[in-house]
């Protein structure tokens, strides 16, 4: 499958959009999008017609939704120095609320769009081939690290040797 081998060329770390870990290369996020393009297209079965007018909208409210990602992130990790613990805690707790809300009426609002362009069958798809997304990019993660891992390891017992023999 030229989606699996587009996959394995895809450097250790990288970002779908809000729940994978950051890219460390620059050219990582291109080709995961890429990637990701082409296999939210064949989950939902977009004809190209289709495709043309999805992709456009879906990367719209993808941008929004991590902006909206990006402001409950700062709210978490930028307390302000005049609040209590307490204070701040709470603040976090509501701008959590209030993103989601936001997330929900975006949601809402992309739904009704896309709708114009695709069949519901195929929006009821999406969030699915997301996730299904998200967890090949994650396990494809997981397979280099312990892959890396393993060639240290044997590094380390190589060089372990050389230095006994030496000895």
């Amino acid at each position: 499958m030229v989606l699996a081998m587009g996959l394995l060329m895809v450097p250790a770390w990288a970002q779908d959009d809000d729940d994978l870990p950051p890219a460390q290369e620059p050219n990582v996020r291109n080709k995961i999008q890429a990637a990701r393009v082409a296999y939210i297209t064949d989950q939902l079965q977009l004809t190209p017609e289709e495709a043309e007018k999805f992709w456009p909208i879906y990367r719209e409210f993808s941008e929004k939704r991590r902006a909206l990602r990006v402001q409950l992130h700062q709210a978490k990790t930028n307390p302000d120095p005049a609040k209590t613990t307490e204070q701040n805690d709470q603040a976090v707790v509501d701008q959590h609320l209030e993103v989601k809300q936001k997330e929900l009426n975006l949601e809402k609002d992309y739904s009704t769009r896309l709708l114009k362009v695709i069949s519901a069958q195929k929006l009821r798809t999406l969030p699915d081939a997301e996730r299904r997304f998200r967890q090949m990019i994650l396990e494809q993660i997981q397979r280099r690290q312990q892959q890396q891992e393993r060639q240290r390891t044997l590094q380390d017992q190589s060089q372990k040797r050389l230095q006994q023999r030496n000895n």
